[in-house]
C-alpha cells in the first residue's frame, strides 16, 4: 500500500491538481485591485515548471513508440 501513496502515476495525478489549482488562480488574481505583479510573476513561473515536470514524468511513464 505504501508503494501506491508514492506512484508516478500517483504524482502525476498530484502534479495535474496542482497546475489547475495554479490556472484557476492567476485567471482569478488580476480580478484583484491593486494587482501584486511580482506575485503573479511567480505562480506563472511555477506554473510552467509544473507543466515541464508532468510534461517530463509522462514521458518516462508511456511506452516508446515502435520505430
Amino acid at each position: 500500500m505504501n508503494d501506491n501513496l508514492h506512484s508516478p502515476q500517483r504524482r502525476l495525478i498530484e502534479l495535474r491538481i496542482e497546475h489547475a489549482d495554479l490556472d484557476s488562480l492567476i485567471d482569478l488574481m488580476p480580478l484583484d485591485l491593486p494587482r501584486d505583479d511580482l506575485a503573479l510573476r511567480r505562480l506563472k513561473k511555477r506554473r510552467l515548471c509544473l507543466r515541464d515536470t508532468i510534461a517530463t514524468l509522462e514521458a518516462r511513464l508511456s511506452p516508446p513508440e515502435p520505430a
